[in-house]
């Protein structure tokens, strides 16, 4: 699956681990695990099969918007676009 980044913070943590040091060492390797997830990923159901992610559908100001936990603080707001 494809994947851009809407944050140049997230971005520049995912190409160079630039800004590594601002959150916990377990939140940063969580992440590259879940990038990792988003890229193999063919379809939505790839993400709904992993429990431990907790990928679920977001309401209210981030509708049309869905999440992947990292840790029990932090988590990954993702967009899903259909590919024409």
């Amino acid at each position: 699956m494809d994947y851009r980044f809407k944050s140049k913070k997230l971005e520049a943590l995912f190409t160079s681990k630039k800004g590594a040091k601002r959150y916990p060492e377990g939140v940063v390797s969580s992440f590259f695990r879940v990038m990792t997830i988003i890229a193999s990923a063919t379809d939505v159901q790839d993400f709904i099969a992993l429990k431990s992610r907790r990928f679920e559908k977001l309401c209210g100001d981030r509708e049309g918007q869905y999440s992947m936990r990292l840790n029990d603080q932090y988590r990954l707001i993702l967009e899903i676009r259909e590919e024409a």
